[in-house]
This record gives structure tokens, sequence and C-alpha cells, in this order.
């Protein structure tokens, strides 16, 4: 730079400011322009937050290559991510999977719980898109919805344009289809591949097992009430 190391530690300690001619130094010595020098905080260079007017703030991070990593969501982090989803801070701190030959295109995993979409299990690891805007929303495919009201939901989605909602569905006819406003919702992720860690057969038989147990509980309770 030029500069006494007395100069730079009076920078560091905020006693004196850089003039222009420094400023512009400075800028070509971290390869950015003047205005991101002074607007932006350049510990962030390894993420980044995308905007757009139609939904909320989405903070990436990217690799070595600048190429988006894909962060995961698990069931233990969903409280946090509900919280921080637009803190790069919090996003960098994520673990991170990758995929070779994707789709260009903004990635999140999020493991899922329960079984309203079966037959994808529970645990299994959703790989999803970020959609940037309803619009962009296609009827009856599966999309992760986040929003305050109800976390993370793992559903089929239909837009209902007229109302100004969605209509969340899930696979497992048990659970019956409810609506969420768009002012509610904070992010939507599209289904692009899913990693399963159990076996789809024998997880499902071990289930539907499960829920014959438990019904012939209750019916045998209810036996026992009537008698």
């Amino acid at each position: 730079m030029g500069i006494p190391r007395t100069t730079l530690g009076d920078y560091e300690r905020g006693k004196t400011e850089p003039n222009l001619e420094m400023l512009v130094k400075l800028a070509d010595f971290f390869d950015l322009k003047v205005d991101e020098l002074i607007r932006s905080n350049i510990s962030h260079l390894d993420y980044e937050i995308l905007r757009n007017k139609h939904m909320k703030v989405l903070a990436i991070s990217v690799d070595s290559n600048n190429k988006e990593n894909i962060e995961l969501v698990d069931t233990k982090a969903e409280a946090g991510y509900l919280e921080s989803y637009s803190d790069p801070e919090y996003i960098k701190e994520l673990p991170k999977i990758s995929f070779p030959n994707m789709p260009e295109g903004s990635y999140r995993g999020f493991e899922i719980r329960g079984d309203s979409m079966l037959p994808l299990m529970p645990g299994s690891v959703v790989i999803c898109s970020y959609v940037e805007q309803i619009d962009h929303i296609k009827d009856d495919e599966t999309y992760i919805v986040v929003s305050k009201q109800d976390g993370l939901v793992y559903k089929r989605v239909r837009v209902d344009q007229e109302n100004m909602q969605l209509v969340l569905i899930s696979d497992n006819e048990a659970y019956l289809p409810y609506e969420i406003e768009y002012e509610e919702i904070d992010e939507v992720w599209r289904y692009y591949a899913h990693l399963s860690f159990t076996d789809a057969k024998t997880s499902l038989n071990d289930l539907i097992d499960d829920k014959l147990q438990d019904i012939q509980k209750k019916v045998t309770t209810l036996t026992e009430r009537l008698n």
C-alpha cells in the first residue's frame, strides 16, 4: 500500500479513514470495486445472498471454485433453520453435500420426518432446487415449503391463484390437504432427487405392521368399553 505500519494500524482501530486514493488501492488489492469495498462485508466473499422481490432472502455458500454448495438441513437443525435461513453465517456452518453433473441452480438438502409422504420413508434426504417465485411452482409436483407456521414440510403442491394460497397435499391419504397463504411462505424448494437409507419395501411393511397393531389395540379397547 506504500503507507507506514502505524497508518494501517490507525485504519484498523478506526482512528483515521483512508482517502479516496487509498480506497482505490485497497479495492485493487482485494480485486473489488470501490463500492463493494465500502458497502459489503468482504469477510462474506465465500458466500452470497440472493434477493428478489417475489420471495424472501436466500443465503447461499460457494466452494473454492465459486460453485454453490448443497447445504444439508437435518431434523435437528430445523428449528435453527427457521430462525436463521437468511443469515449467511448460519448457512455457512451447515453440513455440505455434493453430487456430480447437477444442473445450474441453488440446491439444498432437507431430511424429512413423519409418514405423510409414504412411500418416501422418514429419514430420507430430499435434494431440492430453489424456487424464486410462486409463478414457477407446477401443480401436483412435490416441494419443500418453509414457513414459520408449519416449519419445513414436504408436500405435493397445487397453486390456488384466486385465493393467493398453496394447497399442500400428502401422498399418504391418511393426511388431509390444507392451505397456506402466500404471505406465510418463507421459501419454496422443488424436488430434484432424494437419498434413502433404508430398504423401502421392508420399512413400508414394518410401518404397515405398526399401524395394524395400533388399530388392533384401539379396536380391542373399544370392544372392552362396549362390553
